[in-house]
């Protein structure tokens, strides 16, 4: 005997699929090819928004869809690669559809459906499904928006405006022409930001742009391209139209008041240029030297224009910050980084106290990187942290093997306020013990006086640990004792500036003398930078400096100097 089928295995009523049909809202269709007849189901019409009832034909429903040039489903039909085997071939597509000729309204429709083949193969029926997919057509339209146009001023995004800057400079090379891009900024938008709230820091962003798009030729293209800045792309435009263009952006942006949701707004923007091919044969030197021009514009006067004009000298420095670049990472990937060691002496018995490692970067053919070409490089371009914690292991690993030794190491600004440096050398100091009681921090004056907050947190952290601190190049900043006392630093390096010429200039006498005074009234130890000869390190001894550090006492050197204490040279003076 065979089972009934159970209610989980039945196939679904026609009723049951005409109600299930309804609540998804999809619509079934037929259609017969060979009189074009065409049937709908139950409700078509209503979920259509067709009061006056569906086309019955093929060819009347085709007449009110709008395919925006797209393969209708006829086209898809009849023109379909596959054969039908007996189960049919699948075909989808979507177009817009209009219920009635003269009406505003449109559906997006997602059709899909099998057509089936007549004994002679070709399509003789069809059977499919219809759903309103209006708001998914939406959010796919607003995607396909976002990744070419700006959001907030509607024009081309930067990658699209990029896109265009390559095509018509490829053009113009082609061609053997000249286009031309200005890149605009706002001036003082941040300012606007704050002061205002970034709402109506958009509505002049907005404004700016229309007037940026009325005031450009029709040919040309105008894109946003970062927070504050928009870009035109100007086609055939010599350097003499590239600088009308600037004038006329100029005087029109800042000719009227922008009015807010805060009241008018004065708003004005300064612009770079440059002519290409003619001064950058490749969009990413457009853009470069239109930084250029626009840094230019800025430092000579805000709401100004400049034109890019070659630099040779400008363009050497460049490529050698591209090359040092190259060297550095590849000295980090190498191993490349080392120490170089500077002895401090106690000033009066010239006994070592500690040694100042220094770094030094070497290229691949062992010379050595400068420092004062290194370190602005590294700074920029966020690498200094990587320097700074390889200096910090190569320093605690020679901790570690001598107990006897005492360590300064410099660290920069940058690495102090980034918390994942500073758990790594936490970390570095938590697992070898001892070794923080004899590592001293330096920091440079400008790096504290930055962000007294943030300095303080470091110092409080590093001594926890054991670590003392040592405020380097004293002098050079502006950082008052009180801000001394209030970091809780241990050791101040007076700026060697200052004590080389001490014996030559009583400017420089008084100053030193008056900060190693205050200095030991705050109970802070103190070095002296850069003594020279034997007169400067008598005057620095006679006025209780701690130690002394410089050509006198030793040069940076990749071997520890070791010295039996020395009983003081006689001084001169």
């Amino acid at each position: 005997m065979i089972a009934s089928p159970s209610p989980l295995t039945a196939p679904l009523t026609p009723e049951e699929t005409a109600a299930a049909a309804a609540q998804t809202g999809v619509i079934a269709y037929a259609w017969t090819i060979a009189d074009d007849s065409l049937r709908w189901s139950a409700g078509a019409a209503e979920r259509l928004k067709a009061p006056d009832g569906l086309p019955a034909t093929g060819r009347d429903f085709a007449r009110l869809v709008d395919s925006a040039g797209q393969p209708t489903r006829y086209d898809r039909i009849h023109q379909a690669l596959l054969t039908d085997q007996g189960n049919g071939v699948a075909y989808e597509l979507e177009y817009c559809f209009r219920p009635r000729d003269d009406a505003d309204l449109r559906l997006w429709i997602e059709d899909s459906g099998r057509w089936f083949a007549g004994p002679d193969g070709k399509p003789a029926r069809a059977t499919g499904t219809l759903r309103v997919i209006n708001e998914r057509h939406a959010r796919e339209q607003q995607l396909s928006f976002l990744a070419r146009y700006d959001g907030l001023t509607g024009e081309l995004n930067r990658w699209h405006l990029i896109e265009v800057l390559m095509r018509d400079l490829n053009e113009a090379v082609h061609m053997r022409g000249s286009c031309g891009f200005l890149l605009i900024c706002i001036d003082n938008l941040a300012w606007l930001n704050e002061g205002y709230g970034f709402g109506v820091g958009d509505e002049v962003l907005g404004a700016v742009a229309e007037r940026l798009r009325r005031l450009m030729r029709g040919e040309d293209s105008l894109g946003r391209y970062s927070v504050n800045k928009f870009g035109i792309v100007l086609k055939q435009c010599t350097p003499d139209e590239l600088a009308i263009a600037a004038e006329r952006l100029l005087v029109g942006v800042r000719s009227e008041l922008v009015e807010t949701s805060r009241g008018a707004i004065a708003a004005s923007v300064s612009i770079g240029g440059v002519t290409a091919p003619r001064h950058a044969g490749t969009a990413e030197e457009v853009l470069a030297r239109a930084h250029d021009a626009l840094a230019a514009a800025k430092a000579r006067r805000v709401g100004s224009f400049m034109a890019y004009r070659p630099d040779p000298e400008r363009e050497a420095a460049r490529r050698n910050s591209r090359e040092l670049t190259d060297e550095i990472v590849s000295a980090l990937n190498e191993r490349r980084v080392s120490l170089a060691f500077e002895p401090v002496v106690e000033a009066r018995t010239r006994s070592l106290a500690f040694h100042e490692s220094l770094m030094r970067v070497h290229r691949s053919d062992g010379s050595e990187i400068a420092t004062q070409q290194l370190v602005p490089i590294a700074e920029r371009l966020g690498l200094i942290r990587l320097l700074d914690h390889r200096v910090f292991e190569m320093a605690i690993a020679a901790l570690t093997d001598d107990p006897g030794m005492t360590l300064s190491v410099n660290v920069s600004p940058a690495s102090i306020i980034h918390s994942e440096w500073w758990s790594g050398l936490s970390a570095l100091l938590r697992a070898r013990r001892g070794v923080a009681e004899r590592l001293i921090v330096e920091i440079t004056e400008t790096a504290a006086i930055h962000d007294i907050a943030d300095t303080r947190g470091f110092i409080t952290r590093a001594k926890e640990l054991g670590c003392r601190i040592a405020i380097d190049d004293f002098g050079a900043g502006y950082t008052s004792f009180r801000n001394l006392r209030e970091l809780g630093v241990d050791i101040v390096k007076i700026d060697g500036a200052f004590v080389r010429n001490l014996t030559r200039s009583a400017d420089d006498r008084a100053f030193v003398q008056s900060l190693l005074e205050l200095a030991h009234r705050l109970g802070l130890q103190t070095v002296a930078e850069w003594v020279q000869d034997e007169e400067a390190a008598a005057i620095l001894t006679e006025w209780r400096c701690d130690y002394l550090q410089g050509a006198l006492v030793g040069l940076a050197s990749p071997r520890l100097l070791t010295q039996e204490p020395q009983p003081p040279a006689a001084a001169t003076r």
